[in-house]
């Protein structure tokens, strides 16, 4: 993975975590739940991308 698309999915990710942070301090149950399932799917998402493109470099 080059390094300004790790960039953006370490930023992304973190202000997703942030999200819930916020959403916790706000006491809005569903922002937390919202923000906790999108945080875990785009973090996952960045693991299964990374994990394809070194296995197509590796061809």
């Amino acid at each position: 993975m080059n390094k300004g698309l790790a960039l953006l999915f370490a930023v992304l990710g973190t202000l997703l975590l942030a999200g819930v942070s916020y959403a916790i301090a706000l006491g809005s149950v569903w922002l937390v739940l919202l923000f906790a399932v999108l945080s875990v799917t785009f973090i996952g998402f960045g693991f299964i991308i990374k994990a394809k493109l070194r296995k197509r470099s590796e061809r």
